[in-house]
């Protein structure tokens, strides 16, 4: 069996400034640190929010400065693909899968709509993978979720463990469930990270084998979500992959065969009839000219 490095998606929320190039400017810089995946989010706040809460919250009608446009939609997909880096989208409307099908490689569920079935039925009924966050929820909802999303036809499930918290303090990590999430569902599995520790990546990673990892990303301090302090820079978050990616190619595969650079060292072996080193093959010319 050979170890591999989880998929890292850069999640980039609502950093974007509704800015084409500076959406660019995220694939980019997540294909460039070895991120498999780039996400952005799809919605329209009058379909997020209830009435009541956009009447009374000044605070949440000004999301609207957070939208994604859908025409951004196919260009993204291109510089994704002109990169080699997965393109992702959450869905936060029913509308909005249709709108992604083209052009997104998986879609992702965020852990706010969890509970909503009509979201995961789309999303399942698309045949492509779907990525779903389960923070807040408990073990019933989770089973639910699972359960609408194979009934539904999605073969390709990963379930992330999630805390909601913006920044998540360590202490309430609970990495373990990563692995209670494997043996319960048969599902791949991770983090969606809201912690921006690099020792939590590293046991999701290292200790619980996380097949995803999931994170905020931020270009340059001045994204929309950075100040809450949940979301990761560029040069950060790559030497964290860069050391999962070294982990896979030292882990190698569980084969016992001769390595490389051991090789010179091989004849060097005490002898099986008299203990002493070299094998008795080489010993006679042991010294002589070539």
């Amino acid at each position: 069996m050979t170890t591999q490095a989880p998929l890292f998606i850069a999640e980039v929320s609502s950093n974007h400034h509704r800015d084409l190039d500076r959406c660019f400017e995220f694939i980019k810089a997540s294909a460039e640190i070895g991120c498999d995946a780039v996400k952005f989010q799809l919605f329209k706040i009058e379909q997020l929010f209830a009435p009541e809460i956009l009447a009374r919250s000044e605070m949440h009608r000004a999301r609207k400065q957070w939208e994604l446009p859908v025409s951004f939609l196919p260009d993204l997909k291109r510089c994704c693909d002109s990169y080699g880096i997965q393109f992702s989208c959450t869905p936060f409307y029913l509308d909005a899968v249709k709108e992604l099908a083209a052009y997104v490689d998986f879609y992702k569920v965020a852990s706010y709509e969890l509970l909503w079935d009509d979201l995961l039925i789309a999303c399942a009924k698309t045949g492509k993978p779907v990525v779903i966050s389960a923070g807040m929820a408990n073990f019933d909802e989770i089973d639910h979720a699972i359960s609408v999303l194979k009934s539904s036809g999605c073969q390709d499930i990963t379930l992330l463990h999630c805390v909601s918290a913006y920044p998540t303090p360590k202490s309430d990590c609970n990495l373990a469930v990563i692995g209670a999430f494997r043996d319960r569902y048969g599902v791949k599995v991770g983090w969606s990270d809201h912690s921006v520790s690099p020792t939590v990546i590293r046991r999701a990673v290292n200790r619980w084998q996380a097949d995803c990892v999931e994170f905020h990303i931020d270009l340059d301090e001045q994204g929309a979500e950075y100040a809450a302090g949940h979301c990761w820079l560029p040069q950060q978050m790559q030497p964290v992959i860069a050391e999962c990616r070294e982990a896979e190619l030292i882990d190698g595969k569980s084969d016992k065969l001769l390595a490389p650079s051991e090789a010179p060292d091989r004849d060097w072996r005490a002898d099986p009839s008299d203990g002493l080193r070299p094998l008795k093959f080489i010993r006679s010319t042991f010294g002589a000219r070539k």
